[in-house]
């Protein structure tokens, strides 16, 4: 354990964008060699697959993302990080791994280290994925740069996330377990001039501000109570001084979803609202409207989810893993690996929050009421697992979750 605390305050110091993670990776790969597995670097871009056969039996693939994102850390922690990073777009941004990636490398290198050292104790294959670019949707890159034909094929897909629940309690469910997400760039055509004379322009920020506004009606005019959708507009960006009237301005919109006709409808709407304000602002030309990333719906398979559920009470005790009441709003590209490879997956959550923050609530009440307002959620620039105990479970619940295939293969043998 100490050598894993240390191992998850280096790369908390030293986040990394997509498809940036060179350092990472390294670090991944150094280990898992030392540990005695198989590597192979620069998959889908940055990413590491480690092998380790040992003997007749299941194939069980455990995956671990690897990348940070474009937020300034004030945790105020001694291993906080100060980095800094060139995003798409070619700007300078902090770097922060504000959604606990950093604590999923450790826990999978922390498992992987325990099957390394105990081959006596179970058998099988074990593929560890260190992915790339969970942010952006980095899971098909590994699939596309020939993952089907160049590793063992898997039985089962396990995943795993640290949420800002309780250290020592997990939760997942069966079926939809995660929301559908899909990103939009938006670019809105006026004609610019001076701030003085707006008359003698169309004004794409005033533009930008009625779409917006508009867009917040998606979700409480033409999606249903009993429905779950998100529409988030997080980034807009126009103008350059404060008299000059722009040509153009930029919408990211992002879109959560849980169902595929939701899905449709939510987007058909944004798209309506985009064109539509457009006109009334008498806009020279159409808005153009692009993709940026989509990640399906992710789904547990319900049968495995179960034996899921089962290996980790065993291993944390009763109480201790709860079944959500629904999907949440969050989305992963994990489960792109079991539907290319056609086998069951299945994705839970692990708390890593200070129990402190909790001293009043109770645990249970957290699946119907959510997070208190005093506890940061992943993305916040104040998120930050607690090391100790979570490493040690997320370390803990990889084994028991495949030590269902692996250990009972074993006791066969």
């Amino acid at each position: 354990m100490p050598g894993l605390h240390a191992l998850y305050q280096d790369l908390h110091a030293h986040p990394e964008l997509s498809f940036q993670e060179f350092r990472t990776a390294g670090v991944v790969a150094a280990l898992l060699r030392e540990q005695g597995w198989q590597v192979t670097e620069g998959v889908g871009g940055t990413g590491v697959v480690g092998v380790l056969a040992n003997g007749e039996g299941p194939v069980v693939l455990l995956r671990a993302d690897m990348d940070a994102l474009p937020v300034r850390e004030e945790t105020g922690l001694p291993y906080a990080s100060t980095a800094t990073g060139v995003g798409p777009d070619g700007d300078e941004v902090p770097v922060m791994h504000a959604c606990g990636h950093d604590m999923h490398v450790t826990c999978l290198l922390g498992a992987t280290a325990q099957l390394a050292a105990r081959r006596e104790g179970w058998r099988g294959t074990v593929v560890a994925v260190f992915q790339p670019a969970e942010e952006v949707g980095g899971a098909p890159a590994v699939i596309e740069d020939g993952f089907l034909e160049r590793f063992p094929r898997a039985d089962v897909c396990l995943g795993q996330h640290v949420a800002s629940a309780p250290v020592g309690f997990v939760g997942t469910r069966p079926g939809p377990v995660m929301a559908a997400s899909d990103s939009l760039r938006v670019r809105l055509f006026g004609r610019g001039g001076h701030g003085s004379t707006p008359e003698a322009t169309i004004d794409p920020i005033v533009m930008a501000a009625a779409v917006v506004m508009r867009l917040q009606t998606v979700v409480s005019r033409e999606v249903g109570a009993t429905q779950t959708a998100v529409v988030t507009v997080g980034s807009i960006h126009a103008g350059t001084k404060e008299n000059i009237i722009p040509d153009t301005a930029e919408l990211r919109i992002n879109i959560r979803s849980t169902t595929p006709a939701v899905r449709a409808r939510v987007l058909e709407a944004v798209e309506r609202i985009v064109r539509a304000e457009a006109m009334a602002s008498g806009a020279p030309k159409e808005p153009e409207i692009t993709g940026l990333n989509s990640f399906p719906v992710t789904v547990n398979d319900p049968e495995v989810t179960g034996v899921v559920q089962g290996a980790l009470t065993a291993a944390l005790g009763d109480g201790r893993v709860f079944t959500l009441p629904q999907p949440l709003t969050g989305s992963e590209d994990f489960g792109a690996f079991g539907t290319a490879l056609g086998v069951p997956s299945v994705f839970w959550y692990f708390g890593g929050a200070d129990p402190a923050l909790y001293r009043d609530v109770d645990p249970a009440s957290l699946l119907e009421d959510g997070l208190p307002d005093t506890v940061p959620s992943n993305h916040s620039p104040h998120f930050a697992p607690v090391p100790e105990p979570t490493i040690e479970i997320g370390v803990t619940t990889l084994l028991a979750a495949a030590a269902h295939w692996l250990c009972e293969e074993a006791g066969r043998a």
